[in-house]
């Protein structure tokens, strides 16, 4: 016996339900709540179900983290602001606005005349007046700027004020809010910017300083240097002139040594002559003592001397008067040649 079939057991889903499908969060399983954001996997997610998942994984948040995608499983890496630091995926929170307006109007019948039901919204406990107990804040105060209930506008203290509907203020100082916080991420950033060109400006001028200190280290070693080969070559000047001067004055005293010896043993030569007692002895033997005695004073007072300030060494005295005013005057970016014009003008003046 064939059998025929008449038709499917199973209905296929609408296009608004696939429609909803698409647009439900992989992890609340609702409509995605905006802001929505889109992952580096091109998957999407309310930025508060995101958050959720953010802080689970990383409780401390002190330099960005890590989570994975609970749709592929992609490892999503965030900076340090965290989830807010995801791009906004516009074009769904825009499907989102038109599919809620089909809804809300009644709009989008589905295969075989089916009316689509609307997603419902996340489970949430709504707050009650505290001056009516029983009624339900579902307004909002636009002159007082605070949600209050029905009741306070038709008998309460906000029966004059202006109000409007709570969800579509709801929704617009969300959005605000959202618009600010994307402000303020972006100006974090860039303070973040200036604080990390701050430090390498710091760290930078800490190596320039170092080399400057180097290279004057170098500069003033080389002028010790230049100074002490200046300093052993003029002692050395003093030095041989020293030599000199005394090798000669030793060699004259030595030549008067020698001729005080003679002169002294000339004179016990005469005494001894004197003290004899024979007259013909003493006569044989004076008239040459008399000549020698004579010629020997004579030689004794001609005698080579030292010129008059022989000894002094005051040609050896160094002015050093404008090689310090010169130093006292180096400073950075100053030209030599300058340096020691400056020092010129001030002897100038001073004269």
């Amino acid at each position: 016996m064939d059998i025929q079939r008449t038709g499917s057991l199973v209905r296929p889903p609408s296009p608004m339900e696939s429609l909803e499908k698409q647009l439900s969060c992989p992890i609340c399983l609702e409509m995605f709540t905006k802001p929505v954001v889109i992952l580096p996997c091109q998957h999407n997610l309310c930025r508060g179900c995101a958050s959720d998942l953010y802080d689970s994984r990383n409780p401390y948040r002190f330099s960005g983290g890590v989570f994975r995608c609970p749709t592929c499983r992609f490892e999503v890496v965030l900076d340090r602001h965290g989830v807010h630091g995801l791009q906004r995926n516009l074009l769904v929170e825009n499907i989102i606005d038109i599919y809620k307006q089909q809804q809300e109007g009644g709009g989008g019948s589905g295969v075989g005349g089916s009316t689509e039901t609307p997603l419902k919204p996340k489970d949430s406990k709504e707050p009650m007046c505290q001056e009516h107990e029983e009624e339900k804040i579902n307004i909002y105060c636009v002159t007082c700027q605070m949600p209050t209930c029905s009741m306070c506008k038709v008998f309460g203290q906000h029966k004059d004020c202006e109000v409007s509907p709570l969800a579509g203020v709801y929704q617009v100082q969300k959005g605000e809010l959202s618009n600010a916080i994307d402000t303020l991420v972006a100006g974090n950033g860039r303070l973040q910017a200036l604080l990390n060109q701050m430090e390498d400006t710091c760290q930078a001028v800490q190596d320039n300083a170092q080399r400057a200190k180097q290279s004057l280290g170098e500069r003033f070693d080389l002028l010790y240097a230049v100074l002490e080969e200046r300093k052993g070559l003029l002692l050395e000047q003093i030095g041989k002139e020293q030599d000199e001067k005394v090798t000669a004055l030793r060699a004259l005293a030595q030549h008067y040594s020698e001729r005080l010896q003679a002169g002294s043993e000339l004179t016990d030569t005469a005494v001894r002559a004197l003290e004899q007692s024979g007259a013909a002895e003493f006569l044989l033997a004076s008239k040459g003592l008399i000549t020698q005695t004579k010629d020997t004073a004579k030689i004794s007072l001609g005698e080579e001397r030292p010129e008059p300030g022989f000894e002094k060494m005051d040609h050896f005295t160094l002015s050093t008067e404008h090689v310090e005013a010169v130093l006292a005057k180096m400073d950075f970016g100053m030209v030599e040649d300058d340096a020691f014009e400056d020092v010129e003008g001030d002897e100038e003046e001073e004269e």
